[in-house]
């Protein structure tokens, strides 16, 4: 195997933003790629096997064009374009960063970050019922709220009603101070927090008192027909399937659904199915409804929470193995056995 010497130009207002500070992303592409990489006199020299140097160049030129488009590179984005050089993807990263969905308060971009982040939204553009189904951090929930919100300016939409089943509340909403939709209010405040970042805390406020966005739990859902909005149902895998068919049965005319939910999150009762289970089998294969399943890849929050979800992942597979290696096990010593008496 040859050793070959790659040089890549960088511009020096781009330098930092690239190689991270004290260099800390130029050190993670040495680590996982086996090349050694020197920043000198505005252009990093980048030595290896040609296949490793090959790829640490495409991951690095990525970045850079990253950068240029303004984007602050995060080690996630690091992360990503080390992945996706192994399969010669990382161009993708590029097409994925032009799409903006919208701008927080702040006019900070909003855009997916990987691939199947990019699915998603492109499902949500395409189909009228949306199920994303995926791990914590992929972004379900953040990327629907962004969809919704931009639909609801451009006027595509009148009114946004967000919902989410109150599960983990049980018997306990009566020991909590205050009306009905004060004790619901903790377990919706992961959507009002999106809400508030993306659209504004006094704009929300404004909308809301209008009844032109809804913050509500599924419960309230029942005996209306939602015309005109766009609908978000979160933590999906937390809903009965009668509750599920329930809500699916309350869609208007003009209006957009999107079902999120993690299905290894359940606080439903071990004998109960989950609403969200139910609906993927039934309701896959209609024409205007589409799926996308997102996993530990998607994840875009700090690392560590990836490598959490690969671990889990994999103890999950693991433990739904076991029950199939025993029954195999089973019929073979019950096939011995028989053999032997014969």
């Amino acid at each position: 195997m040859s050793i070959i010497e790659n040089i890549v130009d960088i511009p020096i207002e781009h330098e930092k933003n690239v190689c991270g500070e004290f260099d800390k992303f130029l050190k993670k592409i040495e680590r996982t790629l086996n090349v050694t990489m020197i920043a000198r006199d505005g252009a990093i020299k980048i030595i290896g096997a040609d296949t490793q140097a090959a790829r640490a160049k495409a991951v690095f030129s990525a970045l850079l064009e990253l950068s240029k488009r303004g984007t602050p590179i995060s080690e996630q984005n690091v992360d990503y374009a080390i992945a996706l050089s192994f399969s010669e993807s990382q161009d993708k990263l590029i097409e994925i960063d032009r799409d903006i969905i919208a701008r927080t308060v702040n006019g900070k971009p909003i855009k997916p970050k990987t691939i199947g982040q990019k699915q998603y939204i492109d499902l949500i553009r395409e189909k009228m019922v949306v199920f994303g189904v995926g791990p914590a951090g992929t972004g379900k929930t953040y990327l629907a709220m962004a969809m919704a919100i931009q639909a609801f300016k451009e006027g595509s939409v009148n009114r946004i009603i967000l919902t989410r089943p109150a599960i983990e509340a049980g018997e306990k909403l009566g020991f909590l101070p205050g009306d009905l939709q004060s004790k619901i209010d903790p377990y919706l405040r992961p959507l009002y927090d999106a809400l508030h970042q993306i659209m504004g805390a006094e704009s929300f406020m404004h909308n809301a008192e209008k009844g032109l966005i809804e913050v509500a739990p599924l419960a309230y859902m029942r005996g209306r027909t939602l015309d005109n909005a766009f609908i978000i149902l979160d933590e999906a895998q937390n809903t009965t399937p009668a509750q599920m068919k329930m809500f699916l049965t309350r869609i208007g005319f003009g209006s957009k659904v999107i079902i999120t939910g993690d299905r290894t999150q359940k606080d439903l009762p071990s004998n109960m199915p989950s609403g969200l289970d139910t609906s993927l089998k039934i309701l896959a294969k209609l024409d205007e409804i589409g799926v996308c399943l997102l996993n530990s890849a998607d994840v875009v929050r700090h690392p560590l929470v990836q490598r959490i979800v690969s671990a889990y992942e994999e103890y999950e597979n693991a433990q739904n193995q076991k029950p199939k290696d025993r029954k195999i096990k089973f019929k073979t010593n019950q096939k011995k056995s028989r053999n032997r008496k014969s």
